[in-house]
């Protein structure tokens, strides 16, 4: 995009702030925020919102490794005291604490090992991941995320509806992008 997303002007906050602040309000216990390119410059523009005393920022170093070093620095601050991690996108502009804590009640109440939203009819992030399959989001390499687990274990998915409208477009173009800031003003 030729600058950095995260720090994109996205009403009244950067992208990142705005995702950051609904995780935050969310029921969440912990809050990991991986930051890899230009980490030093994003975390010291970035402003947390409340409830900063369940945040925990992190650097991946490795980040030209791929998509898949990110998830597993973050798991890697959770593994051992969580049952569970949810995988939430920080170029989600639209995502609202509602839907974290529904997606969150919908599968601890599933039993099942893996949950995602499914948004017009098909499944979506945020994503959650049980223990049982952390050793598999530890076989990742390169630019590979959790999309295969859930592929292969179909019938091990929880998919929750977001209870409300919701719009699960996460901004990777600029074009992207444009469109958000016209549905903002």
């Amino acid at each position: 995009m030729g600058t950095l997303k995260q720090l994109l002007p996205a009403g009244g906050a950067f992208l990142l702030e705005r995702v950051l602040a609904q995780a935050l309000h969310s029921e969440l216990d912990l809050v990991v925020l991986v930051l890899g390119f230009k980490a030093d410059e994003i975390r010291r523009r970035i402003r947390p919102a409340k409830r900063q005393s369940k945040l925990k920022i992190v650097e991946n170093t490795d980040y030209p490794l791929g998509i898949s070093s990110s998830i597993l620095t973050g798991l890697s601050h959770v593994e051992k005291n969580y049952a569970h991690a949810m995988i939430l996108l920080g170029d989600m502009p639209y995502i609202t604490s509602g839907v974290i804590n529904r997606l969150v009640s919908g599968y601890l109440d599933s039993g099942f090992s893996l949950g995602a939203l499914k948004v017009r009819g098909k499944r979506s992030h945020p994503v959650i991941i049980g223990r049982r399959f952390f050793p598999a989001l530890h076989r990742l390499t390169g630019d590979q995320g959790a999309r295969e687990i859930f592929i292969r274990h179909q019938d091990e998915v929880c998919l929750v509806g977001p209870g409300e409208d919701y719009d699960d477009m996460d901004i990777d173009t600029l074009e992207d992008y444009l469109k958000f800031k016209r549905a903002l003003d």
